[in-house]
């Protein structure tokens, strides 16, 4: 999958450390679930807060055969970019795991 991964800076300057944290943690994804097929990243900066600096948020969307994950990361923008990469993937890797065990037909699925 590392053609189909892109990393867009939005509002912050490049960051080649942040840019190679990215690969790593997308590198442990790919190893959870093969079929990960594109993936894109956004790192951005929101507004200056009153009682905070600045508050950074990390998008994560991939898309696998049959499903499109998403982590918006608005419930973990942190005032540490490193951080908020650390907590948006951290999410995004309980959902890759619950697809693949939903695939697998490990999880059991209610209906209605």
């Amino acid at each position: 999958m590392q053609n189909s991964l892109q990393i867009l800076f939005r509002d912050i300057p490049t960051s080649e450390a942040i840019d190679a944290e990215i690969r790593k943690r997308v590198a442990k994804l790919e190893k959870l679930c093969s079929d990960l097929m594109t993936c894109l990243v956004s790192v951005e900066s929101e507004a200056n807060h009153k009682q905070q600096g600045k508050l950074y948020r990390v998008r994560v969307d991939i898309k696998a055969r049959g499903a499109e994950l998403v982590v918006d990361g608005s419930r973990t923008s942190n005032e540490d970019a490193y951080v908020a990469v650390r907590d948006s993937f951290d999410a995004m890797t309980r959902q890759v795991e619950e697809f693949v065990e939903r695939r697998r037909g490990d999880v059991k699925t209610h209906t209605a």
